[in-house]
């Protein structure tokens, strides 16, 4: 098989082991009598995401060659996916302590795989003499094809009585409402690990020593010192903290509308995963505009837009219904997702390519990425849970329901906030 055909499908299966679960897992967790800890459970993400990445590219630069520390991570990881399908399996509302200590152990090991793919890939393709600026990019677009098909996926699929069903309509055993959605992710990551020793040899190459704080990337903190750079990154970590909030409580909050008997039966109540897949459709769309409206508007522009387009994105979710026109809002905020997620990680990326120094370039992208990711997601996660749930309670069907509205616009009206503080503060030069 061509070597650029297996990476791809590398990322396919990469980013499918996430999608199963990661805009669906609310739904699950309010039926499940964990519903007040879903800001938690997104925040672990986070969390890990501050120091796993950096311990892990630790061992896979010095002590296990990438793609065989992938697989392991994968194998960790999906065990564990595994172990929370068997305790749902076994409980209707699982002992919480111990489901989120497994589910922590098992994002632990994933997270750090999302930059190990992308070594695995930059590897193989260097040492088979391929271009990996020009043969990368179409590689990881199947990531996100793989991250929609699996929505896709847990949306329609249900196992009711003994039997594998795929469904449009109200079922409530569909897999994105149950345990049965960590299951499929856990098959996915042993299906990964065992691809990943199918893969040839990624050798270590012997580098310089590093200090600690050089191998953990902790040189890029001194950027601080500089006015410019030191606002950026608190705008990074201001915009962060709108990441996750839609992975969290996007899908809760449209399938709340099936606790009202007028809106029941409505295609988007009974499908919001699969409605919630256009944001990653959008997503990979929105790449391809990257390049021409960076030539013609610049970095700091684009980074507005996508400010702005967060104001949107919580905007319509405020005003919108699953039933028509309303459900016009529903996707207009998926849609402008794209905007909103990619215009400003890939200009906040060329920033800091353009204006850090080369010795310290990439612990500046991932210092980037720590205040986007790990700190701003991790507080806004946490954040948005206290806000929703002082307006909105389960039922006891596991329906979200409450004032819904008033807490999309407190989002939306942090959001404006932010984007006219960096309009007005934020004045680099050449940009």
């Amino acid at each position: 098989m061509n070597i650029k055909v297996r990476l791809a499908l590398m990322n396919f299966i990469e980013f499918a082991v996430w999608g199963a679960y990661l805009t669906s897992m609310g739904n699950y967790l309010g039926k499940a009598g964990m519903g007040a800890e879903i800001s938690w459970f997104y925040a672990i993400q986070g969390v890990v995401s501050i120091f796993m990445p950096t311990l892990i590219g630790i061992v896979a630069d010095k002590y296990i060659q990438p793609q065989r520390l992938l697989g392991l991570c994968h194998l960790l990881a999906g065990v564990s996916m595994c172990g929370l399908f068997w305790m749902g399996q076994t409980a209707g509302q699982p002992d919480e302590s111990l489901f989120m200590a497994v589910y922590t152990f098992s994002v632990a090991f994933y997270m750090p795989t999302l930059a190990l793919s992308n070594t695995v890939a930059f590897t193989i393709l260097k040492n088979n003499g391929l271009d990996t600026v020009k043969d990368f990019p179409p590689i990881r677009v199947f990531g996100t094809v793989g991250f929609i098909v699996m929505m896709w996926l847990v949306n329609c699929a249900a196992w009711d009585n003994g039997s594998l069903l795929f469904v449009l309509g109200d079922n409530n055993n569909k897999f994105q409402y149950t345990h049965f959605q960590f299951l499929v992710s856990g098959l996915m990551s042993l299906v990964l690990f065992l691809y990943c020793f199918t893969f040839p040899e990624c050798k270590l190459v012997k580098k310089e020593k590093q200090s600690l704080s050089e191998a953990w990337g902790l040189d890029a903190f001194r950027l601080f010192k500089s006015k410019q750079m030191a606002l950026f990154f608190i705008f990074s970590a201001m915009l962060g903290m709108s990441l996750q909030v839609t992975n969290g409580y996007a899908t809760p909050f449209i399938t709340s509308f099936k606790g009202d008997p007028a809106l029941i039966n409505t295609f988007a109540a009974n499908n919001a995963t699969l409605l919630v897949s256009i944001s990653q459709v959008a997503e990979a769309l929105c790449i391809l505009l990257i390049p021409f409206v960076l030539k013609r508007y610049g970095i700091k522009i684009v980074m507005l837009i996508a400010m702005f387009a967060w104001v949107l994105r919580f905007g319509f979710f405020g005003l919108g219904n699953p039933a028509f026109p309303g459900v016009i809002l529903f996707v207009l905020s998926c849609i402008v997702y794209g905007v909103a997620f990619d215009f400003f990680n890939v200009s906040g990326g060329l920033f800091v390519d353009q204006k850090c120094d080369i010795k310290v370039r990439a612990s500046a992208q991932g210092l980037f990425m720590l205040m986007t990711n790990g700190l701003g997601a991790t507080i806004g996660t946490l954040l948005a849970g206290k806000i929703i749930n002082h307006y909105c309670a389960f039922t006891p069907d596991g329906y979200l329901m409450g004032d819904w509205r008033i807490c999309w616009l407190i989002f939306a009206g942090y959001a404006l906030v932010v984007g006219i503080l960096f309009a007005i503060l934020f004045k680099p030069k050449n940009l």
